[in-house]
């Protein structure tokens, strides 16, 4: 699971440095103080969990560093195995809905499997891939659900015609929306009844005389029954990808994130907001800082549940020379300005069979499953052109994307900041033998009284909530309010996440 693969190795120097992109990470939510233009400027962090994932943050650190961490390989959870379905499904999308579980995806067989090989196709009318008879029927969108995030099932629906027979899970079957048809829940507290659940998918529209592929928007009820809400919601870009959009609840608006081509040359992905999802502004090419170009084919970003203000995603990295590809990691602020690193986060290495040709994609999705609340689910493809797609589960820490890291003793300070709440929470993790101490200075870095480093009480173990306490307790309302920075003591340790806190809280 940690060994490099061919395309990780041949970035490594390439690796996208954890200063260089602070500028690029300022977040549209924090509000900024500043007394005067002589003294630093203090981030509100209100109660928001903070999570590591960029160095926002971060005044300094000392013998520390960033580090990402790989999701867990486990049990293989989805098998397409249904004639519909196939060896080429993709564009799979995971997410809770109430008491039960939701996946959508495309079903697709190509009859001339290749462990190596792209199927030979042309390029056709909105994105529709045409491959001079291989294809073994037309593109379905199936529905698969579960209760458990691990056991999932594939209702009969009897919705849509396959060989003569409604006795299947396909809930659209339109050509070419079938292409990448991707459904979510829409949070929207305005949300009509009828549009709760909302999709995006490729068609073709005339534009100034000319076909063009453009996404189309639609509709249901019930996240089985669907319908057009409206043609060429959004008409620049390439679309032949899993284009998607959810509700952000922390900005209030809707985000779409597409297929397009990067101002380099390269496949990108490209975004937009819009209040009723129908009218898309503020169209932009993502920005990745000083990372080196590359070809990226997904993207699935999200807000991060547990942190919202914060985006996260795993697009999936594409080597043209060799056809292979990788999901990566990335975060951002705005939605726009993406900090993206270099090392794949699931290896072809990886069980299994996913050196070929796209046979491994992260699918959309973040889910954490009942009576586990220490890990959260992800989901990726492998056997692409084998005998039929599967799907593979992989779990992370609960907001174990990217920790502090110091191996012996190492050191973090914060920028000022100024928070709201009584207790300071840890996500973190410690050696055997290491410890993890808590300074609060002033923001000029002096320590407070009852605060300072021969104050706390060192922290050991590993925990998703850890209370901090000093000697004199734990209660810190008597700065809420303050210009204040955090000094963090690692030894040994990893630090993932903070929040401050009226009470201590499950997590």
């Amino acid at each position: 699971m940690n060994t490099p693969s061919k395309i990780t190795r041949r970035r490594a120097l390439q690796s996208l440095t954890a200063t260089a992109f602070a500028g690029a990470l300022m977040n549209p939510l924090a509000v900024l103080h500043a007394a005067d233009a002589g003294k630093a400027t203090v981030i509100d962090i209100g109660s928001r969990r903070e999570l590591f994932v960029d160095d926002f943050l971060i005044e300094r650190m000392t013998d520390a560093a960033l580090k990402l961490h790989k999701p867990e390989p486990h049990d293989v959870v989805l098998v397409c195995d249904a004639p519909w379905e196939g060896n080429t499904c993709a564009y799979f999308t995971f997410f809770r809905d109430d008491d039960r579980f939701r996946a959508y995806y495309r079903g697709l067989h190509y009859r001339k499997s290749s462990q190596h090989s792209q199927p030979p196709v042309t390029k056709g009318v909105g994105g529709q891939l045409l491959t001079k008879g291989e294809l073994a029927h037309p593109q379905v969108t199936c529905y698969a659900e579960s209760e458990d995030g691990n056991t999932w099932t594939k209702p009969q629906l009897g919705l849509r015609e396959f060989s003569g027979s409604k006795d299947n899970n396909i809930v659209w079957d339109a050509t070419p929306e079938s292409h990448n048809f991707t459904p979510f829940k829409d949070g929207n507290p305005a949300c009509a009844p009828d549009a709760r659940y909302k999709a995006l998918a490729i068609d073709t529209t005339t534009l100034n005389g000319k076909k063009k592929d453009c996404l189309n928007a639609f509709k249901s009820p019930d996240g089985i029954h669907w319908m057009l809400l409206q043609e060429a919601v959004i008409t620049k870009g390439s679309f032949d990808s899993q284009n998607l959009a959810f509700w952000d609840s922390a900005r209030g608006e809707y985000r779409a994130y597409w297929r397009s081509g990067a101002p380099t040359g390269e496949r990108g992905v490209r975004t937009a907001t819009s209040k009723d999802f129908i009218r898309w502004e503020n169209q932009a090419d993502l920005k990745y800082g000083d990372a080196p170009p590359e070809h990226l084919y997904t993207n699935a970003v999200m807000p991060y549940f547990r942190a919202p203000h914060l985006f996260i995603g795993f697009p999936t990295r594409f080597d043209p020379k060799t056809e292979q590809v990788e999901p990566v990691f990335m975060t951002s602020r705005d939605g726009v300005r993406f900090r993206r690193w270099a090392e794949e986060l699931i290896p072809i290495t990886a069980p299994k069979d996913r050196d070929g040709n796209r046979s491994n994609y992260m699918t959309w999705g973040l889910l954490q499953l009942p009576g586990n609340d220490r890990e959260l689910s992800v989901y990726a493809t492998e056997a692409n052109l084998r005998v039929a797609t599967r799907v593979r589960r992989f779990t992370f820490r609960i907001d174990g994307f990217v920790s502090v890291h110091a191996a012996g003793k190492g050191e973090l300070l914060t920028k000022p900041l100024h928070f709201a709440g009584r207790t300071l929470e840890l996500n973190c993790r410690t050696a055997a033998q290491g410890i993890i101490s808590v300074e609060i200075q002033d923001a000029d870095g002096k320590p407070l009284p009852g605060f300072a480093l021969a104050d706390s009480q060192p922290m050991s173990g590993d925990e998703i909530v850890h209370l901090v306490n000093w000697k004199g307790g734990s209660d810190v309302s008597a700065l809420a309010g303050k210009p204040v920075r955090l000094r963090f003591m690692l030894h040994d340790a990893d630090l993932y996440s903070f929040r401050f806190a009226d009470k201590k809280l499950q997590p």
